[in-house]
């Protein structure tokens, strides 16, 4: 534990170095809604290929991760029959400690990004800082607020309402992979405009932060 946690510190200690040519889109999925006290269920991340020079954004589903962290105690049985995370998969999970190690290795210095990242984001600082010690110093952006941005007269707001706006399917929502998918889809459709106004990772994540600017139908 120790050692990560100087590992954490050395990475601050030296500046973050963003990977701007590789974002990790992830999706949890989770006991509950309250992320100050639901359990972290299993994690699902899918990378894209940023290529600033010709303005490409590629989804690479040979680079992704999955993973189910083990419950002592499963969930209620209203929650599986939402995510469909079963009491026994929740038993034989990986251990949550290895499966935030592993998480970490996957995502090295990529940004993340999630629709309604607040959520996913309580939800991995809580796992990160109890599991490993220390918070993920990774960047975030919310795939939702460029999706205001790119969409200003848009009253879409949940993700099922921006996946019928922008035509995007899912396989089977409220699972952490599909959803993960259908997100990277989203962003694939937002692409064109995001590029256009884009030069880099900070460019993202300026134009994000300005959806708070924008008025909304």
């Amino acid at each position: 534990m120790k050692a990560l946690s100087d590992w954490f510190g050395m990475r601050r200690a030296k500046g973050f170095a963003v990977n701007e040519s590789r974002w990790v889109v992830l999706d949890v999925e989770a006991s509950g809604l309250d992320p100050k006290r639901a359990q972290l269920l299993a994690i699902a991340a899918i990378a894209l290929r940023v290529d600033w020079n010709y303005k490409r954004l590629e989804i690479d589903l040979g680079d992704s991760f999955e993973v189910f962290l083990r419950q002592q105690m499963p969930s209620s049985r209203a929650n599986i029959m939402l995510h469909g995370i079963g009491a026994q998969q929740q038993r034989d999970g990986v251990p949550a400690q290895r499966a935030m190690r592993e998480f970490c290795a996957f995502i090295g210095n990529s940004p993340l990004l999630a629709f309604h990242s607040a959520f996913d984001r309580a939800l991995i600082r809580r796992a990160s800082l109890v599991e490993l010690g220390a918070e993920l110093p990774n960047p975030w952006i919310d795939i939702e607020q460029l999706c205001a941005v790119t969409h200003a007269s848009s009253r879409a707001r949940s993700l099922d309402e921006w996946m019928e706006q922008l035509a995007v399917t899912c396989a089977v929502r409220h699972q952490a992979s599909a959803d993960a998918l259908a997100e990277c889809d989203i962003l694939q459709r937002l692409w064109g405009p995001v590029a256009a106004q884009c030069r880099n990772w900070q460019d993202v994540a300026r134009m994000a932060a300005s959806h708070r600017w924008i008025a909304r139908g």
